[in-house]
């Protein structure tokens, strides 16, 4: 049975991580893998196993907030349905690859990639908002040949997308509010192949921990997965009263110090 410990620090982390998602409408890896590989650790996993346990329980968490997501962007009308049916197939190709690769890679590789992508993540957030100037025009070729590469990147650092798909669209001439509905719908197939190439590629290694399979953590995935659902709607009502500008710089800063400090426990 699950120590009472582990149950109130994935309630917690859950809480933490939904609030900030709709606060600064921000998925949730960047805090989630970090804060997984800790726990994990302090559980007793193996370091050779803990960022990828990390990266397939995280991104099995975006599942449901894929969802609600989705739906609420379905319903404001900022979905451009097609651009998703053409992206998807690549995102998933791309997605369930990048996890057989991930799952022959060190420990030590995927956290240096990963603190490396969250720094330059942080970087861009401290910096300046997206260009929403239109550059270019979408083809179905730039459209597969795209979303491949998001796909591959946000498997290896469990993220829905938003901060590739969303620059890569409104550079396409995709207006900002449909760049962004379409990339919350295309967080779907990601967090879905993504979890199951890490549970599939991970098979092997389902005797990690108690509860898990291939490489997800059932327990801490439905209690994540609970608050930070139950969490976020206080995050976009408190969004309407706070500094997000503010927050935002806070938020990246946060995302480095994580990220250094995931290093610092695999190193």
């Amino acid at each position: 049975m699950l120590a009472i410990e582990w149950v109130v620090s994935f309630l917690l982390l859950g809480s933490f991580v939904g609030f900030i998602a709709g606060l600064l409408g921000v998925g949730g890896g960047g805090i989630l893998v970090p804060v997984l590989t800790s726990i994990f650790l302090s559980q007793g996993v193996p370091v050779n196993n803990v960022v990828h346990l990390a990266l397939g329980t995280s991104m099995a968490c975006i599942i449901a907030t894929s969802i609600s997501s989705l739906r609420a962007h379905h319903k404001n009308k900022s979905i451009i349905w097609g651009v998703v049916r053409v992206m998807s197939v690549g995102i998933i190709l791309g997605t369930f690859f990048s996890t057989y690769i991930a799952s022959y890679l060190d420990s030590l590789y995927l956290a240096i990639f990963f603190a490396f992508y969250m720094g330059v993540t942080a970087i861009k957030m401290l910096r300046k908002n997206i260009n929403n100037r239109p550059k270019n025009k979408l083809n179905t070729t730039s459209l597969f040949a795209s979303s491949t590469g998001i796909g591959a990147v946000s498997a290896l650092v469990s993220i829905g997308g938003g901060s590739l798909t969303v620059p890569y669209l409104v550079n396409n001439n995709v207006c900002l509010k449909k760049a962004i509905g379409t990339s919350a719908a295309i967080g779907l197939p990601i967090s879905l192949a993504g979890t199951l190439g890490y549970l599939i590629h991970g098979w092997n290694n389902d005797a990690i921990l108690s509860h898990s399979i291939g490489f997800v953590y059932l327990p801490a995935v439905l209690l994540i997965s609970l608050t930070s659902f139950i969490t976020a709607p206080f995050g976009v009502k408190a969004s309407n009263h706070l500094p997000i500008n503010t927050l935002k710089k806070l938020f990246a800063l946060l995302l480095i110090i994580l990220s250094f400090k995931m290093l610092l426990f695999i190193i």
